[in-house]
């Protein structure tokens, strides 16, 4: 949207005969998609997106013929009327990001969406840790990892549905996620990412998007997942996230914190904003294992996670109010395959 060279708020269009391929780029990500055409031509010229597209979006469905004329426009005719707009030369539009010598692994669309949408929401905004602005992808023999963490939530995607031939990682940038979020979950082809140390594509039906990576070492996140969290909470996944958004309503604008207090089988979530007087509290029935405990969190971070995760139920698994704290789905028989770790760090309560 705020490209620093002009010729990148156009369209690159690439005839070859009946094939067009049409591309765009920010220099950090360039998508490309192939449609057929007729046409006998071979030529490349850039067009300005943004009228294109406008002008795309009042045609009904029909047939559009595009004529490159001697005075450098495009003529767009329609069943109702003519159309001209300017075009520059194609070969100005930056050179495609070459992927050289990639390793290779194959997954779903729809599989490597979700796995987007399961971790990229937890990926940090700070341009000092631009390694944590990712998503961070692990592939082995056994499984293909996805992690994303800001330093004070993590969340971890593992499916061994699929494998790599050779144990490799990188991490992904946050805008060509997004982009391949939004198009992939409605999406069960199957999908081929290639990668080497410093370029990732993703090659999907006629389309591919190709992304620079992020440089850097990813932080060591499994050294801070606790691996003993001895009390665990099983609840009802919407009735905790519905009483978690009520309850924070009252809380402190700053910190977001709310209080959640186990003992026996029943939850009571409280926030309080002293500078308002404003308090709320709920109990809820839960299933609980383990010692009467309180601890606080930021409800955002909380909400977030419950509401990117499907499942019914969800355990909380905690050790010390001081201890991040542990959020998965219920497993589900279907999806052995898959597994979610969520982790959120604690707030310390004021009292």
């Amino acid at each position: 949207s705020t490209n620093t060279i002009p010729i990148l708020d156009n369209f690159l269009f690439e005839v070859d005969n009946n094939k067009l391929a049409i591309s765009s780029s920010d220099l950090e990500s360039t998508m490309t998609t192939v449609i057929d055409i007729e046409s006998s031509s071979i030529d490349k010229i850039a067009i300005s997106a943004k009228l294109l597209i406008d002008i795309l979006k009042t045609f009904s469905e029909q047939p559009l013929t595009f004529i490159k004329t001697d005075n450098n426009t495009i003529e767009i005719s329609a069943s109702n009327g003519k159309y001209s707009l300017a075009y520059l030369n194609g070969d100005e539009f930056p050179k495609k990001i070459e992927v050289l010598d990639p390793n290779e692994t194959n997954i779903k669309s729809v599989d490597l969406g979700n796995a987007i949408n399961s971790t990229i929401f937890a990926s940090g905004t700070d341009d000092l840790r631009p390694v944590m602005s990712g998503v961070f992808f692990q592939f082995n023999s056994e499984s293909l990892k996805f992690v994303a963490t800001d330093a004070h939530k993590l969340v971890k995607y593992e499916t061994s549905l699929y494998s790599a031939n050779e144990v490799s990682e990188f991490i992904m940038p946050k805008k060509p996620l997004q982009i391949l979020k939004g198009i992939l979950q409605a999406d069960k082809s199957d999908l081929k990412i290639q990668h080497n140390n410093s370029n990732a594509k993703f090659i999907f039906g006629k389309s591919s998007i190709t992304s620079r990576l992020i440089d850097g070492k990813f932080p060591n996140y499994e050294a801070v997942i606790p691996k003993d969290n001895p009390n665990v909470l099983t609840i009802d996944r919407e009735m905790f996230l519905n009483s978690v958004r009520r309850v924070s309503i009252f809380s402190n604008k700053t910190t977001n914190q709310i209080r959640l207090k186990v003992t026996g089988s029943l939850l009571n979530i409280s926030a309080e904003d002293f500078d308002f007087s404003n308090k709320a509290d709920e109990n809820l029935e839960c299933q609980y294992s383990g010692e009467d405990i309180q601890i606080g969190f930021n409800s955002k971070f909380i909400i977030e996670m419950l509401n990117n995760l499907d499942s019914e139920m969800i355990t909380l698994s905690m050790s010390h109010p001081n201890r991040a704290g542990i959020i998965r789905p219920l497993s589900d028989n279907n999806k052995s395959e898959e597994s979610i770790t969520m982790l959120v760090m604690p707030v310390m309560l004021s009292d």
